[in-house]
């Protein structure tokens, strides 16, 4: 799922999806059927359109171009597949198990053997020890998910005295919990020095160690994670068309003092990339497993099992957090992995995109709370982004007019403002090396002119741009044509239009050509061509 959110000149646009009691995407709905809260007040709803994910696939693939015949090399027409959707699957290696891990490569393996041909994975892990970048090659991708395996940072014991948990650590260290500190005591006096009454101040000592030791341990895996999270958000952000993350982890708990980690969600929601969450542990239970840590004694087993499951909520916190800040899907309590994966990986059949202007925004670059409600008869679950970040500052033409290119050349969205047409052709003067020419025709009908002193004015803004068939960016040119004039030679352009031409050298391959003109008032054209040179 592509989630549309700009703010342009005062206009916040949001997609929405909206779930029926199976979890199957609702489609039909109207505007009048949606009420839009901005931090609490109803807003108009200036903008409404419905998108259909097969719709929107079909219009990617119809904009492939055939190559015009070269007279010296002729072209042999292509249908290659313009690669539209691009996944990074994030595998949380600090924080799983490995039995937990087993589950989810064998899960994710026949999905990415039967990947699209217009799709591209990348694969990375919270360790970065393990990575391949967007690819369509199913064996290289098949083989990095089998190196996945557990790489915890300061592996705890296998049968840890006494046995400390991160949210009890928390509760001995920075709240002083008294009733955590006794329980931690207990556990050290028991396992470490047999009840001896002699021994009691140093198992307490013994606790309070091991409650530093753990925090050190845990706020290390937490700032590695979220660390490669951040570099795996500007990853995806540099691919073009459709891009999400699916984290793959059991949680974890974000402490305080790392808060300021998860500004990386910024970039996420302002670059457009959907962060979907499945939880590795499936439908877990409370059971301690006896392989991996040392059972409490029975005078406290009720208090610690107490805290692991306040524990075991507040690690599936981050997940839902991290999906919901960027309208994405938090996948849980389900052992069906593959299902997950599945659901995850693939767009929503139906979305809606509302938009609205916020009413006496103030530019200071504060997070708004959005809610999305329907409104009777209709019903559902929404699934939406919960907020948006206020521009700080009046909105920069220049840097404005950067954005909208930057965003218009990394999308697979064909735009037509203005009408465009966008063909190829290409000369190999040897067999390692070719020309590459991409001709396009602007129709001048349905640009907006100004009309300064007898002649009619805009600067349009050209761009280039070349993708490999893994999506990543090989080259680009960009160009400025100041248009002034006459009201004659406006009226001898009607019928041929203006002519644009951009040449490129590269070698042999399957390439994806992305052309963006954009007016001086924001007006936009943006078209895909394909071609592929033997």
């Amino acid at each position: 799922m592509t989630t549309t959110f700009n703010v342009k000149v005062n206009l916040v646009e949001v997609r929405v999806v909206v779930r029926d009691s199976k979890g199957q995407a609702i489609g039909n709905l109207k505007q009048e059927n949606f009420e839009l809260l901005d931090n609490g007040k109803p807003q108009t709803i200036a903008k409404f359109s419905e998108e259909k994910a097969g719709r929107a696939v079909m219009a990617a693939s119809g904009s492939i171009q055939m190559n015009p015949p070269d007279p010296l090399h002729p072209a042999t027409p292509t249908a290659t597949a313009i690669p539209i959707r691009f996944i990074s699957y994030l595998f949380d290696d600090v924080h799983a198990r490995d039995a937990d891990l087993a589950q989810a490569r064998n899960a994710l393996k026949p999905l990415l053997a039967q990947m699209p041909p217009n799709e591209r994975a990348a694969i990375f892990t919270t360790s970065g020890l393990t990575q391949l970048d967007f690819s369509d090659d199913r064996i290289k991708l098949a083989a990095t998910l089998d190196r996945i395996s557990p790489h915890p940072i300061g592996q705890a014991a296998v049968t840890p005295c006494p046995n400390i948990s991160y949210y009890m650590a928390d509760l001995i260290q920075n709240k002083q919990d008294q009733r955590a500190i006794l329980m931690a005591t207990q556990d050290a006096w028991d396992c470490a020095f047999l009840d001896d009454p002699n021994m009691y101040n140093q198992a307490k000592a013994l606790a309070e160690t091991t409650a530093v030791e753990e925090l050190s341990r845990h706020d290390s895996q937490v700032r590695m994670a979220l660390s490669i999270l951040k570099n795996v958000i500007r990853r995806t952000a540099e691919m073009p068309g459709e891009r999400m993350i699916v984290l793959v982890s059991p949680g974890f708990i974000n402490p305080d003092e790392l808060s300021s980690e998860l500004e990386s969600m910024e970039r996420a929601l302002h670059a457009k990339v959907v962060i979907n969450t499945l939880d590795i542990r499936g439908l877990y239970t409370e059971v301690p497993d006896v392989s991996e840590t040392r059972l409490p004694s029975a005078t406290i087993a009720g208090v610690i099992q107490e805290y692991t499951t306040a524990e075991n909520q507040q690690d599936s916190e981050i997940l839902a957090d991290l999906a919901d800040a960027t309208g994405g899907t938090f996948f849980h309590n389900n052992n069906d992995l593959r299902e997950g994966f599945q659901r995850l990986a693939s767009p929503p059949e139906y979305s809606y995109v509302l938009a609205f202007t916020p009413q006496n925004l103030k530019l200071d670059g504060k997070f708004h709370k959005l809610k999305i409600v329907l409104k009777a008869p209709a019903k559902g679950t929404i699934q939406a982004r919960k907020g948006y970040f206020a521009p700080k500052g009046p909105a920069d033409a220049t840097e404005q007019a950067k954005q909208d290119i930057e965003d218009a050349v990394f999308s697979r969205e064909e735009v037509r403002d203005i009408p465009l047409e966008v063909h190829t052709q290409f000369f190999k003067p040897d067999q390692n090396d070719a020309k590459l020419s991409v001709v396009a025709r602007v129709d001048v009908r349905h640009i907006h002119f100004r009309k300064d002193n007898g002649r009619n004015n805009n600067d349009l803004t050209v761009v280039s741009a070349i993708f490999d068939s893994n999506g990543n960016f090989v080259t680009g040119t960009q160009k400025v044509l100041q248009l002034h004039l006459k009201d004659e030679t406006l009226e001898g352009r009607l019928g041929s239009g203006l002519v644009l031409k951009s040449n490129f050298d590269v070698k042999p391959g399957s390439y994806v050509v992305r052309l963006v003109v954009r007016g001086q008032d924001g007006q936009l054209a943006a078209q895909n061509s394909a071609v592929e040179i033997p």
